[in-house]
């Protein structure tokens, strides 16, 4: 049932920005960021956590996962550190994913050659 949880409110993200990719005019690079955005929101104000909680990977992989977690570790180095924590704490939380990340996108430059699109 996990597995089930997971694909309906991942494919559900997707859809959302499937549906303004084509009926907006809103850039993928916009969508994307307001994903973050969204995240970082629903995040701070305590929202998106049970929505993790329910669907686990649905929730939690998907770009507002990402910014959840931004949210999460901006308030858990408040939390430990005080003022200094606002600037700390996402970087601190994220810097697993945004390793990972930049590992991925270094290997594929690495075996793959870039082209142009003509």
């Amino acid at each position: 049932m996990d597995y089930v949880k997971a694909f309906v409110v991942g494919g559900l993200l997707c859809l959302i920005g499937q549906i303004l990719v084509d009926k907006t005019k809103l850039t993928p690079a916009r969508i994307l960021v307001s994903y973050v955005v969204l995240g970082v929101l629903l995040g701070a104000l305590g929202l998106y956590q049970p929505l993790v909680d329910f669907s686990g990977a649905g929730a939690g992989v998907p770009l507002t996962g990402f910014g959840n977690t931004l949210a999460k570790g901006v308030r858990e180095a408040v939390d430990e550190s005080g003022f200094l924590g606002i600037f700390t704490g996402g970087l601190k939380a994220a810097a697993g994913g945004i390793t990972a990340a930049i590992t991925a996108g270094l290997l594929a430059s690495l075996i793959f050659k870039a082209k142009d699109k003509s």
